[in-house]
């Protein structure tokens, strides 16, 4: 369009913007799409073709028709199922009316619960390294992302010391994502609980997503928002992209107090209107009939978790044995190559 010649209109992007480095994830991703012959290993994606029934119901529904929009907060009845999977799975109850929000995916989610919570200069508290969306959409609301480095020797996980002594007046919230993207790291009960002591003692909200809950390998997943006092004082974002293989789908959910969703809504409204109608029908369809397909695939994740790993530490790298989620996340200080030439040269 611009034949070499220079965009003016580059001067007009917002401050905002500009600040924001572009997603590392992205540039990988696109520089494999140009390559034959290349495995990508750079993006949170299952490997997995949507389960049949769960397409299958989607089809169904546009053949029905079901083709307009949906309530900006989603299908009553996906809703009314979603509520009953919360409770079944992790023991809450949310009021399908008013406390339950479908998003575009939990990245809308987390884009809506920061725009609605965030005043220019409020600081989030957040472990790093984390997703790269979480400060980015801290940063885009106005925010201030105050991040909490992670190591191997702790198992990546984050303490409730190290978040206290970052907590200053314009403190606003808490951001966990465990099981974390890209670690694989999970946070046992008694550290989560600790940070809910902290939460409570300094009144602040905690922001938890948590879209690997149901892939989890030995042990136990506790969702913050089911510690005792927790629930009214939890953001709690989920979805179906990874534990039914539903990336492209794009449907997630946020389920909050009714302060906090009407707020988050009245931005999804403006911006997004609702998630689309299919694949509200087609996360319904997981939700009631998808149980079978995510046993299979942490089984399969397990067994391939275990490969990789030891496959990591046969060559001479040093690696965290993840305990959820779908990532392997090696050290490469032995090869003194930056993260950005090692991942090059792969």
């Amino acid at each position: 369009m611009n034949n070499g010649i220079e965009d003016k209109n580059s001067r007009l992007i917002s401050g905002r913007v500009n600040a924001l480095a572009p997603s590392g994830i992205r540039k990988f991703f696109d520089l494999l799409n140009s390559i034959e012959g290349v495995i990508s290993l750079g993006i949170g994606e299952p490997d997995y073709t949507t389960p049949w029934h769960i397409r299958e119901a989607a089809i169904y529904s546009m053949e029905k028709g079901m083709t307009m929009y949906t309530s900006n907060a989603g299908i009553p009845e996906v809703r009314q199922e979603l509520s009953r999977y919360i409770k079944n799975h992790y023991g809450l109850e949310y009021d399908w009316k008013s406390e339950l929000l479908i998003t575009v995916g939990v990245s809308e989610a987390l884009d809506l619960v920061m725009r609605a919570l965030l005043n220019p200069g409020d600081e989030v508290i957040l472990p790093d390294p984390c997703y790269v969306s979480y400060p980015a959409c801290i940063s885009l609301a106005g925010g201030i992302p105050v991040s909490i480095p992670t190591y191997e020797a702790n198992n990546f996980e984050i303490s409730a010391s190290d978040i206290e002594a970052r907590i200053t007046p314009k403190t606003k919230a808490i951001m966990l994502g465990y099981p974390a993207n890209p670690t694989g790291a999970v946070m046992p009960r008694q550290k989560l609980e600790k940070i809910a002591e902290v939460a409570c003692k300094h009144d602040l909200l905690m922001i938890v997503d948590e879209i690997y809950s149901r892939l989890i390998y030995g042990i136990e997943h506790t969702c913050f928002a089911a510690l005792p006092g927790m629930q009214e004082r939890t953001v709690l974002l989920n979805g179906f992209s990874k534990c039914f293989a539903m990336t492209g789908w794009r449907v997630g959910y946020a389920a909050a107090s009714k302060s906090i969703i009407a707020a988050m809504n009245k931005i999804h409204q403006y911006t997004i209107m609702c998630a689309s109608t299919m694949g509200q029908m087609a996360a319904l369809e997981a939700m009631k009939s998808g149980e079978k397909d995510v046993i299979e695939m942490v089984e399969d994740y397990n067994r391939r978790r275990l490969v990789m790993v030891n496959g990591l530490r046969n060559i001479g790298l040093s690696c965290f044995e993840p305990k959820g989620a779908f990532y392997a996340f090696p050290s490469i200080k032995s090869t003194g190559m930056s993260c950005e030439e090692f991942a090059e040269k792969l």
